[in-house]
């Protein structure tokens, strides 16, 4: 019990100060109020970014000195994340030392619903929509399961937004290949993703599912039955389930440039440890710490303290050493789009000089037209040729597509090729061997065709946009056997 003596009177004012006039003293007894833990911020409010036209739901939690973007995996709802019994303190801890944003995915949780799953491009726009709402110039990004597939890329693509990157449970890929043997089969995969639906089944049958991931109690089984179901619609995990089937962004880890921290569960059970083994190998300078006792997804209990000390020590040092002042970066990945008019000597001799300048104008007015479209970038211009950056592979392939569709309409016929990679940048301009990639590739090119390397084809997952394989190709000057595909343009 609190004691405390309050003094009843009037107080007036006198040359000595304060002097208090009235009855005496009547001692109270108060209960104590509950204490509260220093620094744990108030439950933020959702608000939204507008992303296109699309609405994301954000939360944002903490004052700290710099900002960290939490990009989840699998389903979320930012709201019902508070009532998960060891997400919730871990969400706090993590807000003591920074400033926290957090978003639902579109088409989960309290952002808006949407045909299909997004694809990674498309969550990388998200994401940006996010930062830009709250005045984030500069963040850590601390990515999830597949929402670490999303981090690596969008740490390549905006080294100039991406302060550090943290990647927990991470995995490049999800499917078995004869490079990647820690993958699903097609026999696991399935199996997976009717286990993963049964959360829309019968209550016990869902909390039965959830068990079986090894990661909660039955206690918090139940509270994230729930936080699922409210998360998602069936349709929509499935989905989204279906479109992370699809991701590959190994090709991506060597053009990761900023400081990487991998944290890895000794218990995971869906992504093996050598998973992040060869993360590490391939992220310049990335530190992996494998955490004891730790599963999948799981953030409660001695794991968490271990995950919280180790975020805690990782930014520090980033903030310490400068990581989140801004500047031009020198490296970055693009994808570059290289066009150019077939038999464009024979049409000169046809139409004569000055006609052909004429159409030549047309063409360089239309090609621009969509540039402008579809985000992209004009690089340079030589002869009848376009090379053009964009930060999003799909975006590429679309406006490629448009071009070779667009210039029929002026009796010319393009070829178009694509090739994802990391490029030097200075002065605004691009150089690498990336450049050198995507020139090769649309020299193979037939008319009218739009060619990709299968970086670009792997980085698509979820776009709907089909391919025809082309096979293996050398490409001149480029080391290795290139694996081409020609885009099925009705699919686009």
């Amino acid at each position: 019990m609190l004691s405390i003596v309050v003094r009843l009177g009037r107080e007036r004012l006198t040359e000595g100060g304060r002097e208090w006039t009235g009855s005496g003293d009547v001692a109270v007894r108060l209960h104590p109020a509950p204490r509260r833990v220093q620094n744990v911020p108030v439950r933020p409010e959702t608000r939204y970014a507008l992303s296109g036209d699309v609405h994301v739901a954000y939360q944002v939690i903490g004052e700290g000195p710099f900002d960290v973007v939490f990009v989840p995996g699998y389903v979320t709802h930012l709201e019902l994340a508070w009532k998960l019994r060891t997400f919730a303190p871990f969400l706090e801890a993590m807000a003591t030392f920074c400033r926290l944003i957090r978003f639902d995915k579109r088409g989960t949780g309290m952002s808006d619903p949407v045909s299909g799953a997004p694809t990674l491009e498309t969550r990388m726009d998200d994401v940006r929509a996010v930062m830009d709402a709250v005045g984030s110039e500069r963040a850590a990004l601390f990515g999830v399961s597949e929402g670490a597939s999303m981090s690596v890329l969008f740490a390549a693509t905006y080294p100039e937004r991406t302060a550090a990157l943290v990647l927990r449970s991470a995995l490049p890929r999800v499917m078995w290949a004869p490079d990647y043997p820690w993958g699903r089969t097609e026999e696991q995969y399935q199996h997976d993703l009717q286990r993963e639906l049964r959360v829309f089944g019968p209550r016990g049958s869902a909390i039965e599912a959830v068990l079986a991931l090894g990661t909660f109690d039955e206690e918090e089984a139940e509270a994230f039955v729930d936080y699922l179901r409210w998360g998602a619609a069936p349709g929509s995990l499935e989905a989204l389930i279906r479109m992370n089937k699809e991701i590959d962004v190994r090709h991506v880890l060597p053009a990761v440039r900023v400081p990487t921290l991998i944290l890895h569960g000794s218990e995971d059970t869906i992504v093996p440890a050598e998973v992040a083994r060869y993360m590490a190998d391939r992220i310049p300078r990335a530190r992996l710490v494998e955490i004891p006792g730790a599963g999948h997804l799981a953030l409660g209990g001695k794991p968490a303290e271990l995950i919280d000390d180790e975020l805690k020590r990782f930014l520090g040092d980033v903030w310490e050493t400068g990581g989140w002042e801004t500047g031009e970066p020198d490296r970055v990945l693009v994808t570059v789009l290289f066009t150019d008019i077939v038999d464009s000597t024979s049409k000169t001799i046809q139409l004569g000089d000055r006609s052909w300048r004429e159409l030549l104008e047309r063409h360089h007015s239309l090609v621009r037209r969509e540039l402008l479209r579809f985000g992209g970038r004009e690089i340079d211009t030589a002869g009848d040729g376009f090379l053009a950056a964009f930060d999003g592979p799909a975006r590429a392939i679309r406006c490629a597509c448009a071009v070779v569709e667009r210039v029929r309409e002026l009796g010319l016929v393009v070829r178009a090729g694509l090739h994802t990679g990391e490029c030097e940048v200075a002065d605004g301009k691009l150089a690498g061997i990336a450049l050198h990639t995507g020139a090769r590739v649309a020299g193979n090119a037939e008319p009218g065709e739009v060619l990709v390397s299968s970086t670009v084809k792997d980085l698509v997952a979820g776009s709907g946009i089909a391919f025809a394989e082309r096979g293996a190709r050398e490409l001149k000057g480029i080391p290795g056997e290139w694996h081409l595909f020609a885009v099925d343009q009705a699919s686009v």
